[in-house]
């Protein structure tokens, strides 16, 4: 944010109403002063989505989602706060000033928007070659695995020419110097060769970000060479790891979860048939990164891998990095058919559904997979099956998780619960897991508790002083920003002091100021407490009454706490305002 005066991005946020701008993501409907949507950043079947034309802010009650009108474009867009401010301005017809960069950050970013201009231009090219009398052989390769020409179209499929300089050549025509063409990945050039292609005779699949630009490409070779798959290798622009193919038109998708494949053809053929949350890792072994990467888009994935030994094991690899990740994974079971592609081809688009609405929950699938290691019809060998089941299960902390858990296996294996809960404890005890899962003692619980009601409290009082900006001036004869606790809290509380005293109040303007995403998500939950002052004059003053006297309580026995035990005139002042919390009574009209 440092790149632009808080001014101009005030002026940004404020030129872009947020009504307008979300109802361009989600179909939005009127109730009193709220509008209200389906989130688009969780699934869900009742809107629990807001937009606030007030406060200028959305908050979704479901996930937790907040912010203004940046960080809306920022989080459904993917964008980088810059990016979000070049949209933004462009929409409302504000030119931004070029940002100050260092000569190094400006050399960087301007060979970054190089790189993509190349691999745009050589999307282009084959997507026009693969429409020539040259791309027959890969038109007829994509005809034959079924693929339409809107389905070809959607996702750019091209065909790089059976000449190894042919994209070198016209790329250079274009201008472009050998030393950026090697950089991107798409040539290379040596003193004997000169000039050639790293692509050539193959079906091409651009490789998209999630804001659709082209950052790499994967190529299918026609014929017998080899390799049959070629990517390309990593650049500047090209992280295989933070990548999925697919991506940019799945995020957007209105079905539930994602569809995790292998391939890209897997992916179109999904697409093609509907099933447009589909994508798939870029000729990598999944990753952490892939993992975060889905989590700012799902809750919950379906690997639907290759039914062989390779798919199954690639399933293993990827669920406990999805589970790490905090997101929920089921395996669709494609038997007897290879893959997604060749099971929608078979059996259509109707049974694939039912597939994924019959999906195994990962761990049973894991369980059943390590089950193949074992002769459960010899009895030493059943018994190590379940020592081993009962260790798996002690990755479950929670108590009544692991207990669900037994009871699954048990139903399947037809093992007595309190047999296989006797294992699972003996094991625990072997691994110290009682040691781990002491529960909180009461008075952590009670602590936890309280700090959870207190900061309910705080919340509370910010969103009544935003909704109601006459009570500062009862409030404010007892509580200041100071009184708020905890660092966030109190930097919030302070904005808006500090605003109400210039005689405005902007809550979206607040949440710019905090730099990070997650902070201007929290700072939006601060000024939506979901529960508004009662009608009634004598219980409008006893509710708010009470609030502030919680608040002002818990920053006095904060402060107590906080005290150098020498500060006489300190503890004095704090008892004394302690005293007058039994006095307290705020009159409002």
């Amino acid at each position: 944010m440092a790149f632009y005066p808080e001014e101009l991005i005030e002026e940004v946020r404020s030129r872009n109403d947020i009504v307008d701008v979300i109802s361009g993501y989600v179909r939005l409907q009127k109730k009193g002063s709220t509008y209200f949507g389906l989130c688009p950043f969780h699934n869900e079947k009742t809107p629990s989505f807001s937009v606030s034309p007030g406060k200028q802010m959305y908050y979704c009650f479901g996930c937790g989602a907040g912010g203004n009108v940046l960080t809306f474009v920022m989080q459904y867009e993917n964008f980088t706060f810059p990016e979000a401010m070049q949209s933004l301005a462009g929409r409302a017809g504000i030119t931004l000033p070029e940002r100050e960069m260092s000569t190094e950050q400006r050399q960087r970013a301007d060979r970054r928007a190089k790189l993509l201009e190349i691999n745009k231009e050589a999307a282009k090219y084959f997507y026009t070659l693969l429409r020539d009398p040259r791309g027959e052989r890969a038109l007829a390769y994509f005809q034959k695995r079924e693929l339409t020409a809107q389905t070809m179209q959607h996702f750019g499929l091209g065909y790089a020419d059976k000449y190894s300089n042919d994209l070198y050549r016209y790329l250079k025509k274009k201008g472009y110097s050998d030393d950026l063409l090697k950089d991107s990945g798409l040539v290379s050039v040596d003193e004997t060769r000169g000039g050639y292609d790293k692509f050539w005779n193959r079906a091409m699949f651009p490789i998209m970000d999630v804001n659709h630009r082209v950052i790499g490409f994967g190529g299918r070779v026609m014929g017998d060479g080899e390799p049959k798959y070629l990517n390309s290798p990593e650049t500047m622009i090209f992280d295989k790891s933070r990548n999925l193919y697919g991506l940019n038109f799945a995020r957007s998708s209105k079905r539930t979860g994602i569809l995790l494949c292998e391939g890209y053809m897997d992916v179109i053929a999904l697409h093609q048939a509907g099933f447009d949350n589909a994508v798939a890792s870029l000729g990598t072994a999944f990753t952490s990164g892939h993992a975060s990467l889905l989590k700012r888009y799902t809750k919950e994935v379906y690997l639907t891998f290759d039914s062989d030994g390779a798919g199954v094991r690639a399933a293993l690899r990827a669920i406990p990095i999805l589970k790490e990740a905090g997101l929920t994974a089921k395996v669709i079971d494609m038997q007897p058919h290879k893959d997604p592609d060749e099971f929608i081809k078979a059996l259509g688009a109707e049974a694939y559904q039912k597939r994924i609405d019959a999906a195994e929950n990962s761990f049973l699938f894991e369980i059943r997979m390590l089950e193949r290691d074992y002769d459960l019809s010899d009895p030493e060998s059943k018994t190590a099956f379940f020592r081993r089941v009962s260790e798996r299960l002690l990755t479950f902390r929670e108590t009544l998780e692991r207990e669900n858990y037994i009871e699954a296996i048990t139903r399947r294996y037809q093992i007595g619960f309190e047999q296989l809960r006797s294992m699972v404890n003996h094991a625990g005890t072997r691994e110290g897991i009682a040691a781990r899962e002491k529960p909180l003692p009461v008075r952590s619980r009670k602590t936890k508790e309280k700090d959870d009601g207190m900061n309910q409290s705080q919340r509370m009082l910010l969103t009544w002083l935003i909704e109601e900006p006459s009570l500062f001036d009862a409030v404010g004869a007892y509580i200041t920003p100071e009184d708020f606790t905890g660092e966030l809290y109190r930097q919030a509380a302070g904005a808006l002091y500090e605003q109400h005293s210039r005689g405005e109040l902007n809550p979206a303007r607040i949440i710019s100021l905090f730099p990070g995403e997650e902070q201007q998500r929290e700072v939006a939950g601060l000024f939506q407490a979901g529960m508004r002052l009662p009608d009634d004059s004598r219980d409008r003053q006893k509710a708010l009454t009470e609030t502030v006297r919680r608040v002002k309580q818990n920053s006095i026995e904060t402060q107590m706490r906080q005290l150098d035990p020498t500060d006489i005139a300190g503890l004095q002042r704090l008892m004394e305002d302690r005293k007058s919390l039994a006095k307290l009574h705020i009159y409002i009209d």
